[in-house]
């Protein structure tokens, strides 16, 4: 397996760093993400040639920076169902490995977030929720748990 972070490619080494979203609400916003996913405050700032607050949350090596832009359009409703959205060009969502997407699921529906759906397809469980602004996120389990799936014919 090719090492993504370390690949020879024309840009050299690459390593995610953020996804970026914009809320209404960016306390709301920022609590959720606590709450639900255990993400950290790393930053918050005001850029003013936006104008926007901006929060940056941390987990890991990963982040997920938050604006919230005052007059901003409200996220369309297709835009907050998973198969809706893909008829809109554009980012999709963001998406999380956990080991064990029913587990995962139950957690946060305990917690009391908004489930899109949840979904077995050829063995992979896989499930969408909400966040506070409706923004859509993707959880599914490492592909090293997934059975096999059958060669297809030549």
């Amino acid at each position: 397996m090719t090492d993504l972070f370390n690949h020879p490619g024309a840009i050299g080494s690459l390593r995610p760093h953020h996804f970026g979203i914009s809320v209404p609400d960016l306390d709301a916003a920022v609590a959720w993400y606590a709450r639900m996913l255990g993400f950290e405050l790393e930053e918050q700032l005001f850029i003013a040639k936006i104008p926007a607050r901006i929060a940056f949350l941390k987990r890991g090596d990963f982040r997920v920076e938050i604006f919230e832009v005052e007059g901003a359009a409200a996220l369309p409703e297709d835009r907050r169902v998973p198969n809706l959205d893909l008829k809109t060009h554009g980012n999709k969502h963001m998406c999380f490995e956990v080991p064990d997407v029913p587990a995962a699921v139950a957690a946060l529906r305990a917690a009391g977030a908004d489930i899109a759906f949840e979904l077995t397809v050829d063995g992979n469980p896989t499930a969408f929720v909400r966040d506070c602004a409706g923004n859509l996120i993707e959880f599914l389990q490492p592909f090293e748990s997934r059975p096999a799936r059958p060669a297809r014919p030549a």
